[in-house]
């Protein structure tokens, strides 16, 4: 559901965003990941067969809710952090088992895992700023190799179609690999874009008078006016302090005795 260009078309409240229906399907992919995670972690082949196929059970989901999102008008605030989320838990958490398994190399998992990180972070920053980045196709494609590359190492055991034989753990392998040079073309095509919408908002704040020299000047006279407010106020209460002392000695002293 997550669409750089599209908006929520209604608000409503976000505990009511839950029953969307895109939003159910997305918590349904979330819920396949320990199904996932239990039956890559076992050495049969039905296994592998079987989590290769609840795999891309969830990774279809992902289109669909999509999908369904935009033909729905339910793009919401919601479905635009689980979307995502749900992707990288299923995909990471798939290569983690990978891993453990023998079925895949730790340092692949590392690099990728450090450029969903990456891209996550980028993208929390620019929305902070109210930037907006796209999702761009290399991304996109980006995904779609890394869930055929899974698919294949979850099925890990060689297998005959047609009477070619197909290494799956070695093709998963190569698409993988291909995945990761495709995270890494995108990762630079997401900095593009954020530092070009940066660039924008930067020539927009200074049509708008504010700039960095500005911005310097204007916190220096905050600063300035901080310290001069606190200056009086210490003088003021030097001076409350030397009034009372004065009030105390100039006041007469009590008689000891009574006529």
């Amino acid at each position: 559901m997550t669409d750089g260009k599209s908006k929520p078309r209604k608000k409503k409240p976000l505990r009511d965003e839950i029953t969307d229906l895109p939003n159910l399907i997305t918590l349904a992919r979330v819920a396949l990941v320990p199904a996932v995670l239990i039956l890559a972690s076992r050495d049969t082949q039905a296994s592998a067969w079987a989590a290769c196929i609840v795999f891309v059970v969830a990774a279809a989901t992902d289109f669909v809710d999509g999908y369904l999102a935009r033909r729905l008008g339910l793009v919401t605030v919601l479905g635009k952090f689980l979307d995502p989320l749900a992707d990288k838990l299923i995909v990471l958490s798939t290569l983690v088992i990978l891993v453990g398994t023998g079925r895949a190399p730790a340092w692949l998992t590392v690099l990728l895992m450090a450029r969903e990180l990456a891209i996550t972070g980028l993208r929390a920053v620019a929305s902070a700023e109210g930037l907006v980045i796209a999702a761009g196709a290399g991304g996109k494609f980006k995904t779609v190799l890394q869930l055929i590359g899974i698919s294949f190492l979850l099925v890990h055991y060689p297998i005959d179609v047609a009477g070619v034989h197909i290494d799956c753990h070695q093709v998963g392998l190569w698409i993988t690999y291909a995945s990761l040079v495709m995270s890494v073309l995108s990762a630079v095509e997401y900095f593009r874009f954020f530092a070009n919408a940066a660039a924008r908002q930067a020539a927009e704040l200074e049509a708008q008078g504010i700039t960095r020299d500005a911005l310097r000047e204007r916190a220096k006279q905050k600063r300035a006016k901080r310290r001069d407010t606190r200056r009086s106020v210490k003088i003021e209460k030097k001076a409350e302090r030397e009034q009372r002392r004065r009030n105390k000695r100039g006041r007469p002293g009590r008689s000891g005795t009574q006529s």
